[in-house]
């Protein structure tokens, strides 16, 4: 049985999934120096509560990028073939440009855990607007884009587990914001949805 990732390819059908390593690769070194400038931390989530998200997020991931394990994950995706792929890299693309948007808006603000930073602001300006949890909504656009591409079910099933951990990291988020901004974060949560415009 195969394991590997992508399905042998011609150099013309590998194209999109080189762009959308490309989009992973800008995303992963872009976080990482932009993560050398934070607030400090005034207050952290529970390690252990974080569990809670962090476990359907890694193995999401290992899915859409691993998803040719056994069957079912090995079926391929009816609508699979070049067109989808292009698709992807797009929606991969604007993923990444949706999630430094985001980043350089919340600035200082932003962990890569669930805290609450020294000085803290409630960011509701740029992507802001339109969602609560922008950074989410573009990693979840990039984690499709590559579903798409790489057009098997397992890496679908990945992004429905990625989903899944950042709504749940998502509402421990606002547990601790709703403490400290009793009136303005509920206030936030009426007028912008959490993670698809006007819908959810």
């Amino acid at each position: 049985m195969q394991t590997d990732c992508i399905p042998v390819m011609d150099d013309g059908a590998m194209e999109p999934y080189k762009c959308i390593l490309i989009c992973w690769i800008g995303f992963g070194a872009y976080w990482y120096i932009s993560a050398l400038a934070v607030r400090p931390v005034a207050e952290r989530y529970p390690w252990l509560g974080q569990l809670g998200h962090k476990v359907p997020v890694i193995i999401g991931a290992l899915l859409i990028f691993w998803p040719r394990q056994r069957f079912p994950w090995d079926m391929r995706l009816p609508w699979s073939g070049p067109a989808s792929a292009w698709v992807g890299a797009a929606l991969c693309a604007i993923g990444l440009g949706g999630a430094i948007w985001s980043r350089r808006t919340l600035a200082g603000n932003w962990s890569g855990n669930i805290t609450f930073k020294q000085g803290h602001e409630l960011i509701e300006r740029g992507p802001y607007r339109f969602v609560r949890h922008p950074i989410y909504t573009s990693i979840l656009l990039m984690g499709l884009g590559t579903a798409l591409d790489v057009g098997y079910a397992g890496a679908m099933a990945g992004v429905a587990l990625m989903f899944l951990g950042y709504w749940i990291k998502l509402r421990q988020e606002e547990q601790l914001l709703t403490r400290h901004f009793p009136s303005e974060y509920p206030a936030y949560k009426t007028r912008v949805k959490a993670l698809i415009p006007f819908i959810v």
